[in-house]
């Protein structure tokens, strides 16, 4: 319970120590989208949008149940099928009879790919370690990353994060330190970060570099109902250092899809949340579903299409082929300047906790 509440707060405010962030499938075989590899984390080359896995195996938030892999698995097929080929995941994802779940899902769907071994081997993974306080020491990262290699099948990882930056920086040096070696040993290919702000992405990213190691990436929660990064300098800092800015929760958990209102809630801890802030939202949402309708696009594909218009690389939930299909819709087009301006003009007024 408390990893999901602290999964939670995290996908809805971002905690930096320097600083407060707000945190019918179409058919059996639908013809896949090419979803261009136009973006890279590290010397990593990774399509403009990757998929976030904290829904596999997530009971509390997203009511998860194991009847639920097969469907899970084709949206894998699918996305794999259409160049999607990064999958973001963390050691924290899934607990109790679930826990590691979401790695032990992504390392079977990868040996049970029917595809092209090419596209099997082009599949990026990466995880996030979370800085628990019984994790002491350099060795407890490493002990963490092999089993999350064990989890997943595989002998390297390619992406190795730090989760969220602990406090009072408990341990924190020893971490970096522990990434560091693993990327000189060759054990993981890249180290990156998640809810660090600016100066603490700074620091951090120093202290990997006295290591010889540089900082590919950094994921924070943004959207258009999560702005923090625009207004504290997080994307320019990223530019400045060299470091691929990561947006999650793009959709803000649903919230900007445009599918829910006061009478269609989602079940769970989502639906009280949603029933609360749907109400202030109701001008953007109106907004981007027009700017959307002249593009033949939904409101949702707006939201990520505007994610990737400020220059990260959005990661963004699939449980089933439906809902990759219609986030692959993000892909291959941009909003012009004057959209993006109108639509941020009305998300910066847009009364939701956060702002």
């Amino acid at each position: 319970f408390f990893l999901e509440m602290k999964n939670i707060f995290f996908a809805f405010f971002v905690l930096d120590l320097s600083s407060v962030q707000s945190l019918n499938v179409f058919s059996s075989k639908p013809k896949p989208t090419v979803v261009p590899k136009s973006s890279k984390i590290g010397d990593l080359n990774v399509s403009e949008i990757g998929i976030g896995t904290w829904a596999w195996g997530n009971r509390f938030v997203y009511q998860y149940k194991q009847e639920m892999d097969s469907e899970i698995q084709e949206a894998f097929n699918f996305l794999v099928d259409s160049g999607v080929n990064w999958f973001d995941t963390a050691d924290s994802y899934g607990t109790g009879k679930f826990s590691g779940k979401s790695e032990r899902l992504l390392g079977k769907f990868l040996r049970e790919y029917p595809g092209p071994s090419k596209k099997r081997n082009d599949v990026k993974i990466a995880t996030k370690f979370a800085p628990y306080p019984f994790r002491i020491g350099e060795k407890s990262i490493c002990k963490a990353c092999d089993e999350t290699l064990e989890r997943i099948d595989r002998p390297v990882l390619d992406i190795a994060q730090l989760h969220w930056p602990p406090p009072f920086r408990w341990q924190e040096n020893a971490y970096l330190f522990a990434l560091s070696r693993l990327k000189s040993s060759n054990k993981i290919k890249a180290v990156g970060l998640s809810n660090y702000g600016p100066k603490n992405m700074k620091r951090a990213a120093n202290s990997l570099n006295s290591h010889g190691v540089q900082l590919s990436s950094n994921q924070v929660q943004m959207s258009l109902i999560s702005l923090a990064p625009l207004r504290n300098g997080f994307i320019e800092t990223c530019n400045e250092i060299g470091v691929t800015p990561i947006s999650y929760s793009p959709l803000g958990l649903g919230l900007l899809t445009g599918k829910y209102d006061a009478s269609n809630l989602p079940p769970g801890p989502r639906g009280l949340l949603f029933r609360s802030l749907l109400p202030g939202l109701s001008p953007l949402i109106a907004t981007m579903k027009e700017i959307g309708r002249g593009k033949g696009k939904t409101c949702g594909q707006v939201a990520l299409n505007w994610a990737i218009c400020k220059g990260t690389v959005p990661i963004v939930g699939a449980k089933n082929v439906q809902q990759a299909k219609e986030n692959l819709g993000a892909v291959g087009w941009r909003l012009d300047a004057s959209e993006i301006e109108e639509i941020e003009r009305i998300a910066f007024r847009a009364k939701i906790q956060g702002q």
